[in-house]
């Protein structure tokens, strides 16, 4: 109480506070954009997932629905997310690749905490206006088709069975499954790409920035976004508790394949556990910063 007396009675310490929470803000927005961009990167991980983890998801289907009104009340978000997502996806994409060969396991792991930190904040904005009648059936159906599908996914992904050679209508196909996949949480192009041998020479596009490819890429991305963004949003106008509770099932049925079972030693295994703990409390404290500087 005291406090908040000090900063009525001194406008410049009020103001100089208020700066200070902008600038987290930003950074916080900075952070959380750079993670979505890395995110959309790595197999298995869905760039959506990480919209929906972070709080993002909803505004972004409204910008996407009605991008003048939406990026007139959502701008100061998407800015520093969008910098932060470009300096994750095209900066970093190289790194993440080498990551990837290197270390595969232990990255997937401090992703796959970072998702499971973040599902209690989610089920609290999914039961913010009650439970709808249908949401547990939704959520169970939509849980049960889509763990068999991404399973089924990861057996042709670990067995390779599916090659394609890369051209202008296949860099579009690439496009419209990332465009599906933000418009999606859970669906991982990146998975997908893989089993169609298309995830490498992309993510190397990516990184030397090769317009032949990132053009037709980018058409591709446009296209489901147009058809599919007005209709998401009004699922969550009308249907609020089953949208969200639908958007779970898909993040928990698309986590759990990624989950990795096979280790090198009781080494790796630890390393994993350690790293997952680790991604789980970044979660929680991230949610936790984002109540304080962002929510209030």
């Amino acid at each position: 109480m005291d406090e908040v007396n000090d900063l009525q009675q001194n406008p410049d310490r009020e103001k100089a506070v208020k700066n200070k929470l902008t600038v987290a803000k930003w950074l916080v927005y900075l952070l959380e954009g750079a993670l979505i961009g890395v995110g959309a990167i790595l197999p298995g991980i869905s760039g959506g997932v990480l919209c929906t983890v972070f709080g993002i998801y909803r505004p972004m289907m409204e910008l996407l629905a009605h991008p003048i009104l939406g990026f007139k009340k959502y701008y100061k978000m998407f800015i520093p997310i969008l910098i932060g997502w470009a300096g994750g996806f095209l900066l970093l994409s190289k790194l993440v690749a080498k990551l990837l060969t290197i270390a595969a396991l232990p990255v997937t792991c401090l992703f796959v905490g970072l998702i499971v930190g973040m599902l209690p904040a989610m089920f609290k904005e999914a039961n913010k206006k009650g439970i709808e009648k249908g949401t547990i059936p939704a959520f169970s159906i939509v849980f049960i088709v889509l763990l068999a599908f991404f399973c089924v996914l990861k057996y042709y992904q670990d067995t390779q069975l599916v090659t394609i050679v890369p051209n202008f209508g296949w860099w579009v196909f690439c496009g419209a499954l990332w465009g599906i996949s933000l418009i999606v949480p859970g669906l991982s192009s990146s998975s997908i790409l893989i089993c169609l041998g298309l995830y490498a020479p992309m993510s190397e596009s990516i990184g030397s920035l090769d317009f032949s490819m990132l053009i037709p890429w980018g058409i591709g991305i446009i296209i489901p976004v147009i058809l599919l963004a007005k209709l998401v949003n009004r699922m969550f106008e009308k249907h609020h508790c089953i949208a969200n509770y639908c958007i779970i099932a898909v993040i928990i049925s698309s986590t759990i394949p990624i989950i990795p079972l096979k280790y090198n030693g009781i080494g790796e295994i630890i390393l994993c556990i350690v790293l997952a703990a680790v991604g789980f409390m970044c979660a929680f404290g991230m949610e936790k910063l984002r109540d304080k500087l962002i929510n209030d």
